[in-house]
């Protein structure tokens, strides 16, 4: 803003300029108003050349002392009269007053200067001075009050922003929080303590990615609810933990936020053993509870807690309920870590051996490969060396290298994350092959699209290509409100299924935009909204948006088929390659 005001006076005001020439006042009063700011000029004599009238706006002054000619010294006189800056300011400079207008001049004197000043209304001006080489000068006056407020604003914004961010990383439980399409934005870190993980690799991304394929599933279906209905959900779910011993933990889900911009938070805390505290009971310093113990409260010493959030993490897993029967071989020669490791794999249904060194565990890979007997995993005790891993890889068996302590204490969280680690590899690979051959199955020029699917989640995504395939419908699948109205318009479509809560365009939105782009064609194509729940509110929207019908979630071919029997005009078929 300054600046432009400053390139068209020093224009105007040449080295040579005579003290006595025009400045041109209705171009700087023109220019001061347009730029909401004030401008005076000065010549060498310290002689008033210029002064637009903004400078009133800035300082309650007589309007004599923006005359030409007027002193410099007198204009700043009544400038400090007016007793328009504050005491702040003046407290910085000579309280009296021919003290501080003799400093003002000296500042006006120097080349640059560039000040902010405070008045005594709340405003904080801009004041920028220059004087040129040949004695002229001239100020600029900006009120810069709403850009201070401003950045101001933002500072306290930031420091709030902060110390929430210091609050949940410090909370002593796992915090997270995700949108509407199911993705992490935030998690604490006591949520990337438990998973052993850290917030960069879990922002941004869903579920499936950082889970088993069974345990994103059941994820996503109670978040999904919890979006959709606004009801809280509490569920308590057996774990296992770092010293082997299993323990509940409850999570409990909520939805905050405004329509449009829901967010899922979720909170996980640790059940204690039966007849157990929490670890900070036991470093209480003072515990009040009632007569039947049924309400406790516990007053614990920072330093205390401190000592509880230096502890290792917990690392946490879910109970590998769906590896029961898979065939495990551990090599050892320790008899603590064999019997530990024993016990833990009998525990949850693992079918586990013991071989002693690199040559027992040799012959027994070769008689389980000559009888077609399928090892899942190899765990070879770190002490007896890499040859262990290196036999198992050249039979094409995945190894894992532990030490002693973690045969004993670890082993069932490092084996649960091997095995759902590998679930979610493959499945990846089978989605990837499904998705490609669904769009394949769409997209081929000799065979014309009957269906299109406008779906987001993944999992659904495979469920509807299975089905369409199988009853020998060509579709393609739109993963956004955006997507489904292009494939409608590219692809003219006998039905569209219709999942309502899409990224970009919604369900709904898409469905009008559909209804609008007919109008006047003599076209209707049979538009099914695919709903989570049965909510009334969800099936007077879905009609008031056009669609034709409503089906509901987890779909069958049997509702599939149905629905196409009603809508579809052309029924024919597609003949399976």
């Amino acid at each position: 803003m300054t600046a432009e005001i400053e390139k068209a006076a020093l224009a105007m005001m040449t080295e040579d300029l005579p003290s006595g020439s025009v400045l041109h006042p209705m171009f700087f009063d023109a220019l001061c108003d347009g730029l909401s700011s004030a401008f005076f000029a000065y010549d060498k004599n310290d002689l008033l050349l210029f002064a637009s009238r903004q400078v009133l706006n800035f300082f309650p002054i007589q309007p004599e002392f923006l005359q030409s000619s007027t002193r410099l010294r007198d204009f700043l006189g009544a400038v400090f009269d007016s007793g328009v800056l504050s005491q702040g300011n003046q407290g910085k400079s000579p309280a009296n007053r021919d003290g501080w207008i003799s400093q003002r001049i000296a500042s006006h004197w120097r080349e640059r200067v560039e000040m902010t000043e405070h008045f005594v209304d709340d405003r904080r001006i801009r004041i920028i001075n220059r004087r040129l080489s040949s004695g002229i000068g001239f100020c600029i006056l900006s009120d810069v009050s709403e850009m201070k407020k401003r950045e101001e604003q933002w500072r306290i914004d930031m420091e709030r922003v902060q110390l929430t961010e210091d609050i949940l990383d410090n909370l002593p439980f796992p915090l997270f929080v995700k949108d509407q399409n199911m993705v992490y934005v935030a998690v604490n870190r006591a949520f990337c303590d438990k998973f052993q993980t850290a917030a960069d690799e879990v922002r941004g991304r869903k579920g499936v990615d950082l889970f088993s394929t069974d345990l994103a599933h059941r994820f996503d279906e109670s978040d999904r609810h919890v979006i959709d209905t606004g009801e809280m959900s509490i569920s308590r779910q057996r774990q296992i933990a770092r010293d082997g011993v299993e323990r509940d933990i409850v999570t409990r889900k909520q939805r905050i936020g405004k329509p449009g911009r829901y967010f899922l938070v979720g909170t996980m805390q640790d059940l204690p053993k039966a007849g157990a505290d929490f670890d900070e009971f036991a470093l209480a310093s003072h515990i009040k509870e009632n007569g039947d113990r049924s309400y406790r409260r516990a007053y614990v010493p920072m330093a205390a807690l401190q000592t509880i959030s230096r502890r290792p993490a917990a690392m946490e897993t879910f109970a590998p309920e769906n590896f029961s029967g898979r065939k495990i071989l551990v090599v050892t020669s320790d008899f603590a870590a064999e019997t530990a490791a024993l016990k833990t794999l009998g525990t949850y249904g693992f079918d586990a051996c013991v071989v002693h060194d690199e040559n027992e565990e040799a012959a027994f890979l070769d008689v389980a490969s000559a009888h077609d007997v399928k090892i899942d995993l190899v765990i070879v005790d770190n002490q007896l060396g890499k040859r262990g891993i290196e036999l198992a890889e050249r039979q094409n068996v995945p190894a894992l290298s532990l030490d002693g302590s973690q045969l004993t204490t670890e082993l069932p969280f490092l084996i649960a994350r091997h095995f759902n680690r590998n679930i979610r590899g493959e499945l990846g690979d089978v989605k990837g092959a499904a998705l490609a051959q669904e769009w394949r199955h769409g997209s081929g020029e000799d065979r014309r699209v009957q269906v299109v699917v406008a779906e987001d989640n993944d999992i659904n995504q495979i469920v509807f290509a299975q089905i369409l395939e199988g009853l020998g419908y060509s579709h393609v699948i739109a993963a956004s409100g955006d997507d489904a109205v292009r494939l409608w318009q590219e692809h003219r479509p006998e039905l569209i299924l219709m999942d309502i809560s899409l990224p970009g365009l919604n369900g709904f939105e898409a469905a009008r935009l559909i209804r609008g782009a007919e109008k006047g064609s003599g076209s209707h194509t049979p538009i099914i909204g695919v709903l989570t729940q049965a909510f009334e509110r969800d099936r007077n929207e879905c009609a008031d948006a056009g669609m034709d019908d409503v089906i509901l979630k987890p779909v069958s071919p049997d509702i599939i088929e149905t629905v196409f029997q009603k809508y579809m005009r052309n029924i024919r078929k597609v003949q399976s390659r």
